[in-house]
């Protein structure tokens, strides 16, 4: 008998999230599923871990079908560390992240805990990939991702992705038959406008919420803004190396550091 990839699923959402038992379920059509999520929303965690208090795994049944799945206290870069030292015997094949309730393209990416359980992936040298739906609804429908999410799984599996590199992709929200494929895009140079709404508490104490705006100030019809906007899945390539290479010999040369 042929011997299945096997598959990490996570999210950021949570385990309940309607978007990661989306995603279970294509999983599934691929190889053997093993699923460890935040036993609650982890939402704009980044790349965040747990190293003051304690974690705890809890062995869940909600898929019949998936035999090992289980709900972590920590973060979602926490569940993938529990699940490639503590619950699996070997490194999965394949990670896969999401579906997100809401889109991370852009600068987003730095703030995802969906993305940040990917990258984790990756440093672990497993081929991962972070999908995300442009829609904050819980109820959100995420049947016109199917297709697509299909697509990029079954090319990773058979054509892999390039060493070090992780795949952001994104889908507008729009029905499956507006959608008019995919691109393969660069990150759009866009960022929040943040503000705090500054309010008082019946206790009399003053407490905030943030809030903001996103601005694009990228024209380029190469990103993955440019990709959602326009009907396509983006799909950006990412990496963990944060060294900015072309900065060494600028610095090299206009610095006086060694003088």
């Amino acid at each position: 008998m042929e011997n299945r990839p096997l598959i990490l699923v996570t999210n950021d959402d949570g385990i309940s999230a309607p978007g990661l038992r989306m995603l279970i379920s294509i999983a599934k059509e691929f190889g053997e599923v093993v699923v460890v999520a935040p036993d609650s929303p982890q939402s704009g965690k980044g790349h965040a871990i747990t190293v003051s208090t304690t974690l705890y795994l809890n062995k869940i049944d909600i898929d019949p079908e998936v035999a090992m799945e289980y709900s972590c206290s920590g973060t979602p870069v926490d569940c993938v560390k529990m699940a490639v030292h503590e619950i699996l015997k070997r490194k999965p094949d394949l990670c896969l992240s999401g579906i997100n309730h809401g889109s991370n393209s852009s600068i987003n990416v730095i703030y995802s805990g969906t993305m940040s359980a990917a990258l984790e992936a990756g440093i672990e040298g497993i081929p991962a990939v972070g999908f995300s739906l442009d829609d904050f609804d819980w109820n959100a429908d995420f049947e016109p991702t199917k297709t697509y999410i299909r697509k990029i799984i079954r090319n990773v599996l058979e054509n892999g992705i390039p060493k070090d590199v992780v795949l952001n992709v994104n889908f507008p929200k729009i029905k499956e038959e507006e959608i008019k494929g995919i691109k393969i895009c660069r990150q759009a140079k866009a960022m929040w406008i943040e503000r705090f709404d500054k309010r008082t508490s019946p206790h009399n104490r003053e407490y905030y919420w943030l809030t903001g705006e996103f601005v694009n100030y990228d024209k380029g019809e190469d990103t993955d803004e440019w990709a959602l906007a326009n009907g396509y899945v983006s799909v950006v390539p990412v990496q963990f190396d944060l060294t900015a290479h072309h900065a060494i010999q600028t610095l090299n040369t206009t610095w006086n550091i060694n003088e």
